[in-house]
């Protein structure tokens, strides 16, 4: 249910209400807007009279929000959110660039990937610590050794650094980590989102293979549920009857998710085809379509390393890449505050 407060509401009459409604059990999110103050109600709102709360003088309408997803639903929350990692952000009309390899390998690797993504434009580090493999004889990352490289490349480039957690257990490592990335394969790992809501960091959570949209949201409200409101949505690609690339990247769920919620969506292009020369026109279309940022993958040497080689970037790709997505991006702003 959202309350929607008529201008300067009277702050007396404002406190009583929200006194009312927590004496019920009820938690209350506010929005601040240019026009307008919204109480969004989560609980068991069937107790309330919409009709009495209507009737009070500074109310203006009430609306009971069929959607399951209260939290991440845009009727709450009006105005964008904008997840701030470090001297950086994701969404508030930036377009923010990603980029780093599949996996960590070794310090000098992944330092100088993160010098080289740095200087084309890139503002967080991607690399995967801890690795999840269809095959459990692959290469499972470098684990713990894995994120002290991260922090290293960190510590020399500035960038914060974007790493996907596996489970639950590993939570204590990943304290130091600016952006925890949920996978497709644990995107409905419940308990893991219910701890994830009790940190303070940031939490990107990929699409799962052959998730909907609600049920994406709804994993993002199971972190949301727990106090931490930095969500960033990743769509990744989901799996359909096409077997000629890795995925299908879709990228209608970035204006369909724009209009359901107000949280930032990302877009990889780099998992959804599996393939290096679709990297660049599908990260072109993403920000074309409006996306809030691109994880790209990027790799010196892609015939030999460990992990995704196939749809990973060289850096003088990644380099030739950037430039034309934020001219793009630099239009497409401009041509939106023309209009």
């Amino acid at each position: 249910m959202i309350v929607i407060l008529k201008s300067n509401p009277n702050r007396d009459q404002l406190e009583s209400l929200i006194s009312w409604l927590q004496d019920k059990g009820i938690t209350i999110h506010t929005s601040v807007g240019a026009a307008h103050t919204i109480l969004g109600l989560v609980g068991d709102t069937s107790q309330l009279d919409i009709d009495l709360i209507a009737a009070l003088d500074i109310v203006e309408d009430v609306k009971r929000i069929q959607e399951p997803y209260k939290n991440a639903n845009r009727k709450f929350h009006p105005q964008d959110t904008v997840v701030h990692v470090g001297g950086t952000q994701v969404g508030g009309g930036t377009l923010t660039l990603m980029a780093g390899p599949c996996s960590v390998e070794s310090e000098e690797q992944v330092v100088a990937i993160a010098r080289a993504v740095q200087k084309s434009g890139a503002t967080m580090l991607r690399g995967g610590a801890f690795k999840p493999r269809t095959s459990p004889y692959s290469f499972q990352g470098l684990g713990a050794r894995g994120l002290e490289l991260l922090k290293v490349a960190r510590e020399e480039t500035g960038l914060p650094i974007v790493t996907e957690i596996m489970e639950i257990g590993q939570l204590p490592l990943f304290k130091d980590v600016d952006v925890i990335q949920v996978g497709a394969r644990n995107m409905q790992n419940f308990d893991l989102l219910k701890a994830l809501g009790r940190q303070d960091r940031p939490v990107m959570i990929k699409r799962g293979m052959s998730a909907t949209y609600e049920e994406w949201l709804m994993s993002a409200e199971y972190v949301m549920a727990g106090g931490n409101s930095n969500v960033i949505l990743c769509e990744r690609g989901i799996r359909t009857f096409e077997t000629y690339t890795r995925n299908t990247l879709d990228l209608a769920a970035i204006p369909v998710l724009h209009r359901l919620t107000h949280l930032p969506v990302i877009v990889d292009p780099s998992h959804a085809t599996g393939k290096a020369w679709l990297v660049d026109p599908l990260a072109t279309a993403a920000v074309a379509g409006g996306c809030d940022g691109l994880l790209i993958e990027v790799h010196n040497d892609p015939a030999h390393a460990k992990c995704d080689g196939p749809q990973s970037l060289r850096p003088e790709a990644f380099d030739a890449l950037t430039g034309r997505l934020l001219a793009l991006h630099r239009f497409l702003r401009t041509q939106e505050a023309a209009e």
